[in-house]
């Protein structure tokens, strides 16, 4: 999973075919887990833990797009015609995700980085994090018809901190050399807190696109902003400057909430303005909006403050642990 912290909606089209777009994000210690078992018999079964409902189709039967496991489906669909794929004789996936969809953390997409890693190594074929993610985003986006960028397939493909830029079709992961000393000052003063609410970000996206595409003023400065926020907060996660950190992950949210209308709610509102009465330095919502995760920068005596009035709200509060670790495969023993 992903906490992004500016950037977000400059990766989704038409913005960065016209603009170009950059996203900073990190990479924190949630994950989404898959197990291949091989099987002889011809059959393909996939089961969710997060779910609760398992699927079965034939190796060679067409696959339905139905709402049911579909993201997982459309990957084995499409490894299994890329040239070079070894013949598949069946197998049982299991799948089990640490955060549900729409939780503001990329949740989707990791799940479709992790398949895709999985089943390609099955199948014989060694693709590289690039290759990996961009075939999680024509999946999802073209197959699929999801809407949404494409920072999140990036992101779980490579792991770490990574300023994303995105140009047209081209996409260019910088990967930060980001101190250690840094991280811990980032884990040790930030709080992520999940609303409880799922988010639907095909509304929030559309409004955006909508918006953008006509013309909209104050959603073409919010874009924009987001942008110079993202290149501002890069210099000061490189510099170690955490409190500044802190500070522009305020300015973000003011500019993202220009974007759209539907991306704060009364709830959001409510948690930040009591955070940042209790010692935030700043916060924003972590995905498109409407719900799913909050991050916050809080100055470390007062965190526990800002933990409290959060948890009074309703919120579910966690202390982030960054990982450098993106897409990973490896066999075990039967």
């Amino acid at each position: 999973m992903r906490v992004s912290f500016a950037g977000g909606g400059t990766d989704v089209a038409p913005f960065p075919e016209r603009e170009g777009g950059c996203v900073l994000s990190g990479t924190i210690s949630q994950f989404a887990y898959s197990t291949l078992r091989p099987r002889t018999d011809g059959r393909i079964t996939v089961q969710s833990l997060d779910f609760g409902y398992s699927i079965g189709f034939g190796v060679d039967d067409p696959v339905e797009y139905n709402g049911q496991l579909d993201l997982p489906k459309a990957a084995i669909a499409r490894i299994r015609t890329i040239p070079g794929a070894h013949a598949v004789t069946g197998f049982d996936l299991f799948l089990h995700t640490a955060a549900p969809p729409g939780s503001g953390l990329g949740s989707s997409s990791a799940v479709m980085v992790s398949v895709i890693g999985l089943v390609a190594q099955h199948c014989g074929l060694d693709l590289t994090e690039y290759e990996i993610a961009e075939l999680a985003y024509r999946l999802e986006r073209e197959d699929l018809g999801i809407p949404g960028g494409s920072q999140d397939q990036y992101a779980a493909a490579f792991g770490g901190f990574n300023f994303i830029e995105f140009a047209g079709d081209q996409v260019v992961v910088n990967p930060l050399r980001v101190r250690e000393s840094t991280v811990h000052e980032l884990e040790h003063n930030m709080l992520l807190a999940f609303t409880g609410q799922t988010r639907v970000s095909d509304h929030i996206i559309e409004d955006q696109r909508s918006r953008y595409e006509t013309g909209n003023a104050t959603a073409l400065e919010g874009l924009r902003a987001q942008k110079e926020l993202a290149a501002q907060m890069k210099i000061a996660l490189v510099r170690g400057e955490v409190d500044t950190i802190g500070h522009l992950l305020g300015e973000a949210w003011r500019e993202k909430q220009k974007m759209s209308e539907r991306i704060t709610t009364p709830l959001i509102d409510e948690a930040m303005k009591r955070a940042l009465a209790s010692g935030a330095l700043g916060g924003k919502v972590t995905g498109a909006g409407g719900g799913g995760h909050m991050v916050f920068v809080c100055e470390f005596e007062r965190r526990h403050l800002v933990a409290q009035e959060l948890i009074d709200l309703g919120l579910t509060v966690s202390e982030p642990i960054f990982s450098r670790d993106g897409v990973t495969t490896w066999r075990g023993q039967n």
